[in-house]
């Protein structure tokens, strides 16, 4: 049963790497950038599901010890915890934000120097080796569609990380407001 699953592996890295081959360079800073996307948005998922509840529960309790909640240092000290946890909650949302935006961009790079190989294997062979321009077509290719499909993930996962950052939030809110 191990060479089966060493044989599967083997499959998927030599199907990876000739897909990342035939996409040119510009399909690895891509890949890295799809990484570097994820990676931040695991740990914000991680942040919010683990770190944050930890520290409202701490805000909240504190609050809670309080002998009153209208004066004007209660409401102040109420503001300041609200805004801890909206900068804790939307830290580094503008990185992914941006990352976003250049998924596409590395795309449209990838589909410029492909285009780039194929002129110049035009220029140098002519029309006479298809084969040799095939190489560049699919270098022109390969990175659009890489930047479109990772874009397209990436903004759903980022709209729906938003959501719920704002709606963690807003509950910190009302759990303030509803023991003022």
């Amino acid at each position: 049963m191990p060479s089966l699953a060493l044989f599967t592996e083997s499959i998927l890295f030599d199907s990876l790497s000739q897909f990342m081959t035939k996409g040119g360079p510009v399909l690895w800073w891509l890949a890295a950038l799809v990484f570097v996307f994820w990676l931040i948005a695991i740990e914000r998922l991680l942040f919010a599901f683990i770190i944050f509840p930890k520290q409202q529960q701490d805000w909240f309790s504190q609050w809670q010890s309080r002998d009153e909640h209208q004066s004007w240092y209660a409401q102040k000290q109420r503001d300041a915890w609200l805004s801890q946890a909206h900068l804790s909650l939307f830290q580094y949302l503008p990185i992914l934000k941006c990352l976003i935006a250049l998924f596409p961009m590395l795309g449209l790079l990838g589909t410029v120097t492909g285009m780039i190989s194929v002129f110049d294997t035009l220029s140098m062979q002519g029309t006479s080796e298809p084969k040799l321009m095939a190489a560049g077509i699919s270098m022109a290719t390969l990175p659009t569609m890489a930047g479109m499909v990772a874009a397209l993930a990436a903004v759903f996962f980022y709209s729906q990380l938003f959501s719920m950052m704002e709606k963690k939030e807003l509950h910190l809110d009302k759990l303030f407001r509803s023991r003022a």
